[in-house]
């Protein structure tokens, strides 16, 4: 039995091109004891996938020369050596790599149960984006009725739930996304108060509309003008997550902060950064709450799911291109 996986060759500059991977596929060898082998079904294909093949200090070590790409991962169990802990058969999610087969010893590795959620759920609501948006929002954001939040990046896999746990807390929502179709999903599907589109629109004109009385959370997954125009229309004590910034990730100049962030002075107003490893021994408790919304219809799930293991770069590309909606997966094959 081979092993096809995908590894990076070269840390690119700018977008990432097909010259940054390295196909190899080899033989799987026999297990260790103790160890259990994964078939993997999907793989998570995130934002965050671009900071982990950058060089220096960050939250997590990059993603080193030659090794295989980083990823979250749901697959089912195949084989097993003397592992009390797995057997054949299990599902189970982790960080599997992008790659068609895991071997490993189950460490962060944790069962899921396809009865109660189909497997692609546990890399989206269930998982990371799950888990970063309800944190994110609740813990960071300290949302409360009758907030104005406003949610960049609101038709992805983070935003999207962000926005929808905010209406279910008594907020309003203002989302902002690229395209009409986008726009369209966070209102009509989603029950978004408003939504701004970014690419056809001016934003801080829309801001004026939708939040004419200025904004008490923004959670920010976008950064660059976005993030600075936003900064313009905070209430007093207004929070600001930061949780990402996207329209940074592949910049081949000087990053862009924001030159608007005397409002946060002004407004006694707070800006903090969000990383969703820092509620691990708490992601218990979120996946309860949003299970049960998901069980009860009160949050809404949309995945664009592309299939290949030779289709991992271009599929990383529609991240930054904007050619998907909701969590984005890759389907191994």
């Amino acid at each position: 039995m081979n092993n096809t996986k995908v590894c990076l060759a070269n840390r690119p500059i700018g977008l990432p091109s097909p010259s940054a991977w390295s196909y190899q596929t080899s033989p799987l060898g026999p297990l260790k004891e103790g160890e259990i082998l994964i078939k993997q079904h999907y793989i998570s294909i995130d934002p965050a996938m671009r900071g982990w093949i950058r060089e220096g200090k960050s939250y997590i070590p990059p993603v080193e020369i030659g090794e295989v790409m980083r990823a979250g991962t749901v697959g089912e169990v195949v084989k097993v050596n003397k592992n009390d802990h797995f057997k054949v058969g299990d599902f189970v999610s982790g960080a599997g790599g992008v790659q068609q087969y895991t071997c490993t010893n189950g460490q962060g590795f944790y069962k899921i149960n396809t009865k109660h959620a189909p497997l692609t759920t546990y890399l989206g609501a269930l998982g990371m984006p799950g888990m970063t948006a309800y944190f994110g929002i609740l813990e960071v954001g300290k949302i409360k009725t009758g907030d104005v939040v406003l949610v960049s990046g609101a038709a992805g896999a983070v935003g999207s739930l962000v926005g929808q746990i905010a209406k279910l807390k008594g907020c309003k929502v203002v989302g902002i996304a690229g395209g009409a179709e986008k726009c369209k999903y966070l209102i009509d599907d989603l029950g978004f108060d408003a939504a701004i589109d970014y690419k056809n629109n001016n934003v801080f004109s829309e801001l004026k509309v939708h939040c004419h009385d200025g904004i008490d959370v923004y959670f920010d997954n976008v950064g660059g003008d976005i993030l600075d125009i936003a900064l313009l229309k905070l209430r007093r004590h207004a929070r600001i997550v930061i949780c990402g910034a996207i329209s940074q990730y592949n910049a081949t100049a000087e990053i862009k902060g924001p030159s608007n962030y005397l409002s946060l002075l002004v407004n006694r107003a707070t800006m903090q950064g969000m990383v969703v490893f820092d509620y691990a021994d708490r992601y218990h408790e979120g996946m309860a709450q949003i299970g049960s919304w998901l069980a009860d219809g009160s949050i809404k799930t949309r995945e664009d799911v592309y299939e290949g293991i030779d289709k991992f770069n271009d599929t990383l590309l529609r991240l930054f291109s904007g050619e998907k909606i909701g969590k984005l997966l890759l389907k191994v094959s």
